[in-house]
């Protein structure tokens, strides 16, 4: 990783630490919520940006998670991929 992808993924953590937890769930859910209900190729794509930023989520803070929490979040990621695509076809 160079300082350059370093510095980004810094400035975005604290960008995300400042993001009120209910505005985060509440966002969440909308975007979940919409992608299972539009039709098509348009609710997969809302699916697909959600399990992005989960599994950017996931990938970021791997480390620091206790292994009942990675299983958990492997799950989710993984159901939300399959409804993704199940979604597009």
């Amino acid at each position: 990783m160079t300082p350059s992808d370093r510095g980004f993924s810094e400035r975005g953590l604290r960008r995300l630490s400042r993001v009120s937890p209910t505005a985060a769930f509440v966002g969440a859910l909308v975007l979940l919520l919409a992608g299972l209900f539009l039709p098509g190729i348009i609710g997969a794509l809302l699916l697909g940006m959600l399990a992005a930023g989960l599994g950017a989520l996931t990938f970021t803070t791997w480390p620091v998670q206790s292994p009942p929490t990675r299983v958990v979040r492997v799950v989710l990621l993984t159901l939300l991929l399959v409804a993704a695509v199940s979604k597009a076809l």
